[in-house]
């Protein structure tokens, strides 16, 4: 009998501080309208109630991970993304998200080994692709970078993402002109692209 009552007190103390679905939305939303006005401290605060009854959900970790990219701390950004992979291994969107700390850290290598996975399940997957093009030019990978650039532009011949990595790779190989064509598509599909006006202010 003591036993039982131990139980059942366990039960209702966990459901007195268990949060609701309410609150759970309410919490996000505060969240999200943080993010738009690049609050990302409070952004993060607001979901503290979430993680707290959740360590382990999903969706409050990448949303985390996301945050703490924003906010810079790409140590905290890491932890809740590779959490995130931890509760669902087979999601891209978190190992597409992993990316982003790691690139910001010019952590070239760490990141293109998780592109690797990306491809290796979507073979077109966009972010993975281009995250992946961006890690290995920046390992001056360059033949294999190409490969991937080609390949996005045979299904993605106008994406200005492609075309302006493809320029900027075959600046740094030394092939000025051509470098100079592609900026030049960028330029003629989006007329105020920074990367593209700058790289002709320096020519």
């Amino acid at each position: 009998m003591k036993k039982l009552t131990i139980i059942l007190l366990f039960v209702f103390v966990s459901s007195l501080f268990a949060i609701t679905p309410e609150e759970i939305q309410k919490a996000y939303s505060k969240s999200f309208n943080y993010e738009q006005i690049e609050d990302y401290e409070n952004a993060i605060r607001s979901l503290s109630s979430v993680l707290s009854e959740y360590p382990n959900g999903y969706t409050v970790n990448l949303r985390l991970g996301w945050l703490y990219y924003l906010l810079g701390r790409y140590a905290n950004s890491i932890e809740h993304y590779q959490k995130a992979i931890q509760i669902v291994p087979t999601s891209l969107e978190a190992k597409n998200g992993l990316m982003l700390p790691q690139l910001a850290q010019n952590k070239y290598n760490d990141a293109a080994s998780i592109a690797y996975q990306v491809v290796s399940v979507d073979h077109y997957n966009y972010y993975g692709n281009m995250r992946l093009a961006y890690s290995l030019r920046m390992q001056k990978k360059y033949d294999q970078a190409e490969q991937i650039l080609n390949k996005m532009l045979a299904v993605y011949p106008t994406d200005i993402t492609f075309l302006t990595e493809l320029a900027l790779m075959k600046y740094n190989q030394g092939h000025s002109d051509r470098a100079a064509e592609l900026m030049w598509d960028v330029l003629t599909l989006d007329p105020e692209n920074e990367t593209a006006k700058n790289y002709f202010k320096q020519e």
